[in-house]
């Protein structure tokens, strides 16, 4: 267990924490209650947080390279105007299949998405992994029940993506150019690696291809080098530690988002962190996320 300072930020308490992503110009960071179907800003340079009410549940946003932002939400992907808020539909995402919803997801380096469905009470093998460049919305991994810790490595060659429901992390190759995948995906971490327990969940990878899972039930988030090994673990005040970000100038702290979901009065009481949101300075060497490559026409 390796020691750091842990700050929580000043946001309301979320159900379901996730999908952080940071943008380094405006030094602000971004992340969702899914449930609580709300966006979340904070500002770091003013330590001030707005919360943003959506129409229905998302869960990943991402940058685009003309000021506006991808989000990944129930029923499509969506383009979110940064003025007024205005979301306009770029593609439907198992719009089809009200059982369903998004959940994790993460930008390739090449430009493109890969975002994971679920199903809303977390059904068995409901859920799926898609590739999206903008125009085309490819099935690329059926029958998965909780698709968490989509990451990549730096050079894109490799894809990371876990099952949470089977405690498994995958890895696969993947063309550098478009993010397809070019191989099978192969094991890479099982339950056994989790130093203080709990499921895998969401994942980023640093500047040197460490993987940086936060571990649901864990209460912690841990780094794995490309190998596999482990490289360090922090512990953060809440149990269900749900998906991390890279934040900060020099990209060198964690944030971390946690929930409350499926707690009791009794639980909520025990694990008095849960559902806020913290940054671990850690002197991690994080890197920026790439924008999502928009259509040209769009």
């Amino acid at each position: 267990m390796t020691m750091a300072t842990t700050q929580k930020l000043p946001a309301s308490r979320c159900e379901l924490g996730e999908g952080p992503y940071y943008d380094p110009q405006a030094d602000t960071a971004w992340w969702f209650d899914i449930v609580g179907k709300s966006l979340f800003e904070h500002r770091f340079s003013t330590s001030e947080t707005s919360e943003h009410a959506l129409p229905r549940m998302a869960s990943v946003v991402a940058g685009t390279d003309d000021g506006r932002q991808l989000l990944a939400m129930e029923d499509g992907l969506y383009l979110r105007d940064l003025a007024d808020g205005a979301l306009s539909l770029l593609a439907p995402l198992e719009a089809d299949n009200s059982a369903t919803r998004s959940n994790d997801g993460r930008v390739h380096p090449s430009g493109n998405l890969w975002i994971g469905t679920m199903g809303k009470r977390a059904e068995w093998q409901a859920g799926a992994i898609y590739w999206f460049d903008g125009a085309e919305l490819r099935p690329l991994f059926r029958k998965i029940t909780i698709p968490n810790s989509i990451c990549f490595a730096p050079d894109g060659r490799t894809a990371y993506f876990a099952d949470t429901a089977v405690n498994t992390i995958w890895r696969v190759g993947v063309d550098a150019r478009t993010g397809l995948p070019s191989g099978e995906p192969e094991p890479f971490l099982h339950e056994k690696d989790l130093p203080l327990g709990g499921h895998f969940d969401g994942s980023v990878t640093d500047a040197d291809g460490v993987l940086w899972n936060a571990a649901w039930g864990g209460g912690s988030v841990s780094g794995y080098a490309p190998n596999g090994q482990p490289v360090r673990t922090y512990e953060v005040p809440a149990a269900q530690t749900s998906c991390p970000a890279f934040v900060g100038p020099g990209l060198d702290r964690l944030l971390v988002t946690t929930a409350w979901e499926g707690y009791d009065e009794a639980a909520r009481a025990s694990d008095p962190g849960s559902g806020f949101t913290y940054v671990i300075d850690g002197g991690f060497k994080g890197r920026p996320e790439p924008q999502f490559r928009l259509p040209t026409a769009t």
